[in-house]
C-alpha cells in the first residue's frame, strides 16, 4: 500500500462514506447490520451539527479505505468537551493491514488538536486498547443508553490528565440515540 492519507472533509462524501460502513460491517455482520450502521453513518453526516461531529476517512490513493465518526456527548454537568467514537470501519479488503489503526491514531490525535478533553468508545476492548482507550464504568463514564456489552464501553483523557470520572449524565447526538447502538 501507498503511503495513506487522510480527510476531514467529508460534506461531499457523504454518500461514499454511508456506503463504505454499510459495505465493512455488511461483510463482517451480515446484510442487515450493514444496511443499520450504513443508515446510522447517513444520518449523522446529515443530522449532526458541524460543530458536534468530526468526521476523518483514511485514503490509498483515490480509494477511501476508512472512516470514523466522532460525535459529541453533551455532559451538562461537565466542563470537558466529551466525544463518541462510532462507527469506524475499514473497507473488507484492507482490514487487517493497519489501516483502522492508523486511522485511529490520526483521529484522536486531530481531536487533542481541536480540544476535545475525553473520547468514549463502544466495541471490542482488544481492538481499541491498541490506540490508548481502557475499560470505563457507568459510574465513571455515564453512557447516554443502557449498554448490551458494558464490557465494550471505553474512555481515554485526550489531554495530560488522567481520566477523571465523568459528572453524567450524558447525552448523545440524535441520530445514535436509539437503544439498537447500545
Amino acid at each position: 500500500m501507498s503511503a495513506m492519507q487522510y480527510s476531514a472533509d467529508f460534506k461531499s462524501r457523504t454518500t461514499a462514506i454511508a456506503r463504505l460502513f454499510e459495505d465493512s460491517f455488511g461483510a463482517s455482520e451480515g446484510a442487515e447490520e450493514g444496511a443499520l450502521i450504513g443508515g446510522l453513518a447517513r444520518d449523522m453526516l446529515s443530522e449532526v451539527p458541524d460543530t458536534d461531529l468530526h468526521v476523518f476517512t483514511a485514503w490509498d490513493v483515490d480509494t477511501m479505505v476508512g472512516a470514523i465518526i466522532f460525535s459529541r456527548l453533551q455532559a451538562p454537568n461537565d466542563h470537558r468537551r466529551v466525544f463518541l467514537l462510532a462507527p469506524v470501519a475499514v473497507a473488507p479488503d484492507q482490514q487487517g493491514k493497519g489501516v483502522g489503526q492508523s486511522l485511529l491514531r490520526h483521529g484522536l490525535s486531530e481531536m487533542r488538536r481541536a480540544g476535545a478533553d475525553v473520547a468514549v468508545t463502544y466495541g471490542d476492548p482488544a481492538y481499541y486498547c491498541k490506540v490508548g482507550f481502557r475499560p470505563a464504568t457507568t459510574e465513571t463514564v455515564p453512557a447516554p443508553r443502557r449498554l448490551q456489552y458494558p464490557e465494550g464501553w471505553q474512555a481515554q483523557s485526550l489531554t495530560d490528565a488522567p481520566l477523571a470520572p465523568i459528572t453524567g449524565p450524558l447525552h448523545c447526538v440524535q441520530a445514535i440515540d436509539d437503544p439498537v447502538y447500545w
